[in-house]
């Protein structure tokens, strides 16, 4: 009833980031394929990270 008062857990914000992060990669590889690498080298760091707070989970 009250999910929007919930407080995003860690795993949740660092999803929401990596997602906005490969959506921008996509978006700039037509344009800046440079920045567009950096975006995802980012982004593949986050994935590690969400990785290991998923297993750390179980």
């Amino acid at each position: 009833m009250f999910s929007w008062l919930k407080e995003e857990t860690e795993l949740q914000k660092l999803q929401k980031r990596y997602c906005r992060l490969m959506k921008n990669a996509y978006n700039l590889a037509i344009k800046d394929k440079n920045k567009s690498d950096q975006l995802h080298d980012e982004a593949s760091r986050i994935m590690s990270r969400i990785n290991k707070l998923e297993h750390q989970q179980l």
